[in-house]
């Protein structure tokens, strides 16, 4: 019979209980990814559109254009929470001799839910606005190229000591939704967020080891 101390030592023995607040997302938007790896200013201004040079000129005596596009441990940061994702697997009811039986012939992959907290600079919503925009252009009613409009992003589950235990890999996600945002007048002290649903091919389930060098490629866009 199980007692509480039993539990206790099981749960002592795995390391503890996983905490619900400890969480790593990656990812780098694919618009942001072409910029990362192209330093031609041209490039830059023609994806910032107007009112670009004064922005660039403005980074330029920080330092770098590069400072206009932000860390992308700042999503990672202004995520507030973020489902991993199901699966569930699609069945055909076959009758045999004595019973029915369920044979599987697919799966199916839930999509992914984020919330992020928006900064008085609306970054965030600025960023999926844009990103939306490239996935189906709305103006000349044309979709775009799968491999221009999507990315891979990794969630990490974290523990007490923000250590990777488990992860999955999110292979071609994009965003297919993106919540409206109210505005309050008797909300005087709330924060506005933005709530963005993605979509993405499949996922993979990964240990510590392998879930880090994804989170490295994801963050970095590609280029490691």
């Amino acid at each position: 019979m199980s007692t509480v101390d039993n539990l206790k030592a099981t749960i002592a023995k795995k390391g503890g209980l996983a905490p619900a607040n400890r969480f790593n997302i990656f990812f780098t938007p694919p618009r942001l990814a072409t910029l990362i790896n192209d330093p031609s200013t041209e490039t830059l201004v023609g994806a910032l559109g107007a009112g670009a040079e004064g922005a660039i000129a403005g980074a330029l005596s920080g330092g770098s254009v590069r400072n206009l596009i932000p860390d992308p441990r700042d999503i990672s940061l202004l995520c507030e929470s973020v489902s991993l994702p199901g699966r569930s697997i699609s069945t055909l009811d076959y009758q045999g001799s004595a019973q029915s039986l369920k044979i599987p012939y697919t799966y199916i992959d839930s999509d992914v839910e984020m919330v992020f907290l928006l900064t008085n600079d609306y970054y965030m919503k600025t960023m999926f606005d844009d990103w939306l925009s490239s996935i189906f252009d709305t103006e000349l009613y044309r979709a775009g190229y799968k491999k221009d409009y999507s990315t891979d992003i990794v969630i990490q589950q974290l523990n007490q000591k923000n250590i990777p235990v488990y992860g999955v890999k999110l292979e071609n996600a994009y965003p297919i939704n993106i919540n409206s945002i109210a505005l309050d007048n008797t909300s005087e002290n709330a924060v506005q967020k933005v709530s963005v649903t993605f979509a993405y091919d499949r996922y993979i389930p990964e240990g510590p080891i392998s879930s880090t060098g994804s989170a490295i490629s994801a963050a970095t866009g590609g280029l490691i």
